[in-house]
């Protein structure tokens, strides 16, 4: 279904060709039947020659209801612009252009009514070239007379081809169905209606409930009156809810697929040329953007939603909205801001919906310099990702953005390429002056390493010593082999795979030391280490060359077998009690609790394990984090 909404200025005949195009009345309420002015929104439908849907919102005309106006143009993703040929152009046609411009519709038809009442050339001459300077530059004019028909064959012709020529919105993208409607059906429960823009809907479906995070499910699905099981953008939509009640729920709220959209209540926006219904000339203002002209508290329109805001300009046309309701959005997002004093339009894209604190002396001019490297549109997720150095897959998601070529993945981590270069040289240096401060414990700890670097996780860690190497060029010099390795929770500067012969023949003596002992978990005493000619030094290097792990600091530390907490992690998940104790750990490994400990906290350290406050542990993973270990 195509759908379209109306615009124009009041008693100029938009209800009246909705009605001659579908048969069906859109006003809706006593009291717009009373009055003969269409008062809130209204919704109709019919077929065009080709026996495709068109759905159409009709909106007031009237300035006092410019809300409810707002509301039906923000979600169309077309509009038929009406101007009567006997009235001309009329301030609230001013108006209704600088929404429709605000908000970013580029498809749609300027339909001359009453054209049976004067001759429509000099209106559609006039609206055509007042329109030129807007998203509507290419809108075809049409005079039609609801009265006699005229031309209305022409405007469903003009209608088939708008919808030939649309984009076809992605079914697979995140719904956020702005509500225009809430209200109960008799044996049904809670419906809501909405134009499903992108996406696509389905019988059983859990959403959530915009704002307040409320999680519903979808009983059933109707457009127009026919029931359906799913239904695609784009669509009017008619919604039954499960486990909500209908005084909970209306316009301006939206139903949402989780974890899909950020909810926030700041962002950065970058205003759109001035909008202003005063000026006879048009929407427009000459001369560029300045966010010091907005008031300092507009109304903010968003969809279906409308709330306040105060302003923060920051530079130019960029500024900073904290918004009284928190709204879901995207990057990218258009927004209305309004002037409640001298009715003032301004349209705005939303380029961040989590921005960073502002909070040092030119703070806000850098975040000028910043914003400004993005394109109009702020979609740019390499852009995002370089401002930000490091997020969370997910948070790139919820803000609209696919993942960014060249990231570096680690787990549900993201690092800007540039800043894991800058990152990975930090992390050299620091095992460069661990291994200097301390010599006999070689291997700086991931958890360290983390700390140190700053970043929030250790598994970011393994992700800077893989970091892809540049593709060679040919002809070029040889790539360098990598200089770092992670091995056992430890960050080692890589080394020569081939052992001295001295280290080869403690590294044997050490072996028939376990097979004598008989445990795969064998760790000699310090007497017992000194009788096979392991000292310090020869340890240290076993550990560098992964034969040996150390687990522990000082005296408590113990030498394993190269490997062993893997496999203590893999024996503990196959055999351990849920949860269990030292004295699990000493019985299922055949080890002592001076092995049992150290062994215990590495494997707590490297998240394969988790402790409870009883001192009891879990294996945290299977067999997949226990390699990693």
């Amino acid at each position: 279904m195509y759908v379209v909404a109306t615009a124009g200025h009041v008693d100029h005949g938009k209800s009246t060709l909705v009605r001659a195009l579908t048969g069906t009345d859109p006003d809706r309420l006593a009291e717009e039947k009373r009055r003969g002015l269409t008062v809130d929104l209204g919704f109709a439908a019919t077929g065009l020659p080709d026996g495709r849907a068109v759905g159409f919102v009709d909106v007031p005309g009237h300035r006092r209801f410019l809300a409810n106006t707002l509301a039906g143009i923000a979600t169309a993703p077309a509009v038929l612009f009406t101007v009567a040929a006997d009235r001309g152009w009329q301030p609230q046609s001013a108006e209704h252009l600088a929404a429709v411009d605000a908000f970013g519709i580029r498809t749609g038809i300027v339909v001359v009514t009453r054209a049976d009442l004067a001759d429509p050339a000099p209106v559609a001459a006039d609206a055509r070239a007042r329109v030129a300077g807007t998203t509507l530059h290419d809108a075809p004019a049409v005079p039609v007379s609801a009265l006699t028909g005229a031309g209305l064959d022409v405007l469903r012709r003009h209608l088939a081809a708008l919808a030939d020529s649309a984009p076809v919105p992605d079914p697979h993208a995140p719904v956020r169905l702005w509500l225009d409607r809430a209200f109960t059906v008799r044996g049904a429960g809670t419906v809501v209606t909405g134009t499903l823009t992108a996406g696509t809907l389905a019988v059983g479906d859990t959403l959530e409930l915009a704002p307040e995070g409320q999680q519903v499910t979808v009983r059933g699905l109707q457009c127009f009156g026919a029931a359906r099981d799913g239904v695609r953008a784009p669509a009017r939509v008619a919604v039954n809810l499960r486990r909500v009640s209908a005084d909970a729920v209306g316009r301006g709220q939206a139903l949402v697929t989780p974890g899909r959209w950020r909810r926030t209540d700041t962002v950065d926006i970058r205003l759109a040329e001035p909008a202003d219904p005063s000026e006879a000339d048009g929407p427009g203002l000459p001369g560029a953007a300045d966010a010091r002209a907005l008031p300092g508290e507009p109304l903010v329109h968003c969809g279906t939603a409308l709330t306040g805001a105060r302003v923060r300009p920051l530079g130019g046309p960029y500024a900073r909205l904290r918004l009284h309701t928190p709204l879901d959005l995207h990057i990218g997002d258009r927004l209305l801001l309004r002037d409640p004093g001298s009715r003032r339009l301004t349209g705005a894209r939303v380029l961040d919906v989590a921005p960073p604190r502002l909070t040092r002396r030119g703070a806000a001019a850098a975040r000028v310099r910043a914003l400004a490297d993005l394109p109009a549109d702020g979609r740019d997720p390499a852009v995002h990702l370089g401002l930000r150095g490091l997020v969370r897959a997910g948070e790139l998601a919820a803000a609209g953005l696919p993942h960014p070529p060249g990231a570096v993945r680690a787990g549900e981590w993201l690092l800007d390429p540039a800043r894991a270069e800058r990152l990975r040289a930090a992390l050299r240096a620091e095992v460069d002056a661990h291994g200097r401060a301390r010599p006999a414990d070689p291997g700086l700890p991931l958890a360290a390493a983390a700390h140190r670097l700053g970043l929030p996780a250790p598994d970011l860690v393994p992700a800077l010593v893989t970091t892809p190497a540049p593709a060679p060029v040919p002809g070029g010099p040889e790539q360098p082999p990598p200089d770092l390795v992670v091995r056992d929770g430890r960050v080692f500067g890589a080394v020569d795979e081939t052992l001295p012969e001295a280290l080869a023949a403690v590294a044997r003596r050490l072996e028939e030391a376990g097979r004598d002992a008989g445990s795969a978990f064998h760790a000699p005493t310090r007497p017992e280490l000194d009788a096979l000619g392991a000292t310090a030094q020869a340890l240290a290097a076993l550990v560098r060359h992964g034969v040996l792990e150390r687990h522990g600091t000082g005296t408590g530390a113990v030498h394993l077998p190269g490997g062993s907490a893997r496999r203590a992690a893999a024996a503990l998940r196959d055999a351990a009690p849920r949860p269990f104790t030292v004295g699990d750990c000493c019985r299922i490994l055949a080890v002592s609790r001076r092995v049992a400990i150290p062994l215990l906290e590495h494997l707590d350290g490297a998240g394969l394990t988790r402790r409870d406050a009883d001192g009891r542990r879990l294996v945290v993973d299977g067999t997949a984090a226990a390699e990693g270990s």
